[in-house]
């Protein structure tokens, strides 16, 4: 008779529960039973535990094995509880000391040969087991670069169960041969990488910061440029909308860009999303700049918000948190699948019920929308020949619904580039360093003027907070008020006004926003000229 524990982690999104696995040895027929709600991948770990163990060397126990994970009642999945399997059987068989596995955690799969493969989701692991107040973990040593993000957690990572089992014996640690042959890429890591979770889409950069095209690129676009400039100084949603060749996904390719890096909790907050998804960049455990996802409009709505079979997965607003999500096309898709994203965007999370459990996931993103005018484009064109009936422009425009465009705080008209503008100098703008140096800058004014509150960026402030806390100059606001009262601004629609407003002042170093600073977020916001110099470079 025998007995021994260790301990895993379960995720349910990218929030970890740890779960105790116990291994009791009894007299009896030799068999292997797995108890605690674990799904088919968990329960095929006893074939890959039982072959691993033998291919390490050791003795696999001919008793009645039962191993149980509790607590029973939270769902369990993924083939990262083999390592804590493994352990706790060897520790009920007396291969290794039982109190010294019983204060680990160990997260990873194990092959048939008894070498241990990355797994998906290792920083919310062990953040949770921090949490929980473990100080040891054990993980594969291709994921101990990850797991070492988390502070005050001394990590141990192994390449095979070989080397575990010798650590905990006190033995000589083998030396374990490169699986390929050099300039090969290693297998291991690919299978952290799963069908249509964005792979491709997004941009996440790393820790070398942002790789991705430059504003220099852009030829004139002067009132989109602005436009982005704002978006990105205060977290505000934006739609493009303007004929085909315009430039659109050109400018908001560029937008994660002009982006301040993420702090180091927004970096932990968005690789622990990238790890349960499986799309870390390799060699580069740690999220700098802000992700950028792009889904194609066919996307469905699980894809965007996060879904799929038993527990769901994260989707492209989790992907996108802290970072851009451009929807190009967007009244191609789904009207469904665009009013999904009604919830996030105000509350800055996504929250997915499912039979097998309920997920909860950072959703806070910036949302940039590109949309043609009509089917084909050239409504806004003159004399460009446009063929389709109003009926037609107005159901086209329709896709994209009230409610949503009324979180949309900035819509900007991008006109067709000038002939001037595209073979000239006239054209040629700032580059996104340039842009990008402005954006911190008010960001900082921002963060100091919050600073002592939750929020960081304008767009995160409630209203009543901008009413009441941080108030407009005298006056300013009447143009805003008026339109309210004439059913051109919604409450909402007067708060993001106010938001934008705090923005546009920010970037022009004004301690509070003026009549000025109010025309253009309202232009911006209704497209109704209000003679606002700032969007056409007449002014500061």
């Amino acid at each position: 008779m025998g007995f021994a524990r260790a301990c895993s982690v379960a995720l349910v999104g990218v929030e970890g529960v740890v779960v105790e696995v116990q291994a009791d040895l009894e007299p009896g027929v030799a068999a292997f039973t797995l108890v605690g709600l674990p799904d088919k991948t968990l329960v095929e770990s006893r074939d890959r535990v039982r072959a691993a163990v033998v291919n390490s060397g050791a003795a696999w126990p001919q008793k009645k094995l039962t191993v149980g994970l509790s607590p029973a009642s939270v769902p369990k999945s993924g083939a990262g509880f083999d390592l804590a399997v493994a352990a706790a059987v060897l520790g009920a068989a007396e291969v290794v000391d039982p109190a010294v596995i019983a204060e680990l955690v160990l997260v990873g799969e194990l092959g048939l040969d008894g070498r241990v493969r990355p797994v998906r989701g290792i920083l919310p692991a062990v953040l949770a087991a921090a949490e929980a107040g473990y100080r040891q973990v054990v993980v594969p040593q291709q994921c101990a670069a990850e797991a070492a993000l988390v502070p005050e957690v001394g990590v141990l990572g192994v390449r095979s169960l070989r080397q575990l089992i010798a650590v905990l014996t006190d033995a000589e640690v083998p030396e374990e041969e490169a699986p390929e042959p050099p300039g090969r890429p290693a297998p291991l890591p690919a299978g952290l990488l799963l069908p249509g979770t964005g792979l491709g889409t997004g941009r996440a950069g790393g820790t070398g910061g942002w790789d991705g095209p430059d504003f220099a690129e852009v030829a004139g676009q002067h009132v989109a440029r602005r436009g982005l400039e704002i978006a990105a100084a205060g977290g505000h949603h934006i739609l493009l909308s303007g004929p085909p060749g315009a430039g659109k996904t050109l400018l908001a390719e560029r937008l994660p860009g002009i982006m301040p890096p993420l702090t180091r909790q927004e970096s932990l907050e968005v690789t622990a999303v990238h790890s349960v998804a499986g799309i870390l960049p390799p060699g580069e455990p740690l999220v700098t700049v802000p992700p950028y996802c792009a889904p194609h409009h066919s996307a469905t709505m699980q894809a965007l918000v996060g879904g799929g079979s038993g527990l769901p997965r994260p989707g492209a607003v989790s992907l996108a948190h802290k970072g851009v999500l451009f929807l190009d096309e967007a009244p191609e898709f789904r009207p469904q699948v665009l009013d999904a994203l009604r919830q996030p965007l105000e509350s800055g999370q996504i929250v997915v019920a499912r039979a097998a459990g309920v997920m909860r996931l950072p959703a806070r993103f910036l949302l940039a929308l590109a949309a043609n005018p009509c089917p084909c484009g050239r409504h806004t064109l003159h004399g460009a020949g446009c063929d389709c009936p109003p009926s037609a422009v107005r159901r086209y425009q329709a896709r994209l619904s009230g409610p949503l465009l009324d979180r949309v705080d900035l819509r900007i008209e991008v006109e067709p580039v000038s002939r001037s503008d595209l073979l000239g100098n006239a054209g040629r703008g700032e580059d996104s360093a340039t842009v990008a140096a402005r954006v911190a800058e008010a960001r900082a004014r921002a963060a100091h003027r919050f600073e002592g509150s939750p929020w960081r960026i304008n767009s995160e402030v409630p209203g009543r907070e901008l009413r009441t806390r941080w108030e407009p100059l005298p006056g300013a606001l009447a143009p805003a008020e008026r339109d309210l009262e004439r059913g051109l601004l919604t409450a909402r629609g007067l708060d993001r006004v106010l938001r934008v407003a705090w923005t546009v002042a920010d970037l022009a170093g004004r301690a509070r926003p003026g009549p000025l600073d109010v025309a253009v977020a309202l232009e911006l916001r209704t497209g109704i000229a209000r003679g606002a110099p700032l969007l056409r470079g007449e002014g500061t």
